[in-house]
């Protein structure tokens, strides 16, 4: 796993680079923030897909915007988002990461998030452990759901009868802090770094939860979905814990009507 450990964390890096190479032109006036940062995305998620197929050309991938390969007889599959966090990107607001996890046969193996503003590598490997710039990081000890802090996953513009919002109000009664930051990769770091004790979420794509959800186990966390079932990466509805009792009592807080 080491090899692919740290071809994750040296792609997480160029992307890294270029995101904050093009975040200094949105003083450009020929051109929308908009359009910059989807061209910083693309030139990111180009620059990532070039570096782990000059060293894995067997293996499939899978991008957020338009890198989508299948793999040549390998049961490797990388998931990539090159930018998570996008409309902190656009505000300036200095909350985001790239994300690179790594599948085999449709299992978690390998993953890194690199958030470029505070220069920290997340990275975990399967029976491995995660680290933070290599040092080991485990999950907080919080075991109550009224002390617990938490963040949550809104969708764009959701109404207030949507059910992500029900979920959030409950909690929102029922622990100390729930907070809503914008980067569901850097909110899984921070709970496996025990930062924060939980995060759900039900409008998540594979890219953005992969390597968080390794992360996050590795890191001694329990996943699952908001209402208790088994986690898929290819299910929008997760909710990831420091795996104490609060995980339960969160199932039922959140799974209320």
């Amino acid at each position: 796993m080491q090899e692919y450990i740290v071809a994750a964390e040296e792609a997480a890096r160029v992307g890294g680079a270029i995101l904050q190479e093009w975040a200094e032109k949105f003083t450009a006036r020929e051109k929308s923030p908009a359009n910059l940062v989807t061209e910083a995305d693309l030139a990111s998620e180009a620059a990532i897909g070039e570096y782990l197929l000059s060293r894995f050309p067997d293996h499939g991938m899978l991008g957020e915007e338009s890198l989508c390969r299948e793999g040549n007889g390998s049961d490797f599959r990388w998931i990539i988002d090159p930018l998570d966090g996008t409309g902190n990107y656009v505000h300036r607001f200095p909350y985001y990461a790239v994300s690179i996890g790594l599948e085999k046969a449709g299992q978690l193996v390998a993953g890194a998030i690199y958030d470029p503003n505070r220069d920290e590598m997340f990275a975990a490997a399967l029976g491995e452990g995660a680290t933070l710039n290599g040092e080991r990081i485990a999950v907080s000890e919080a075991t109550l759901v009224g002390e617990s802090m938490c963040m949550a996953s809104l969708p764009i513009k959701a109404d207030r009868n949507h059910h992500a919002v029900r979920k959030f109000l409950n909690a929102l009664e029922a622990v100390q802090s729930v907070q809503r930051s914008g980067s569901a990769a850097l909110n899984l770091c921070a709970v496996a770094c025990g930062r924060i004790d939980a995060f759900w979420s039900n409008s998540l794509m594979p890219w953005d939860m992969a390597a968080g959800v390794l992360i996050v186990t590795e890191a001694g966390g329990t996943v699952s979905r908001t209402g208790g079932e088994t986690f898929s990466v290819d299910v929008p509805d997760l909710l990831a814990s420091n795996g104490t009792q609060l995980h339960q009592d969160l199932v039922k807080v959140l799974s209320r009507d």
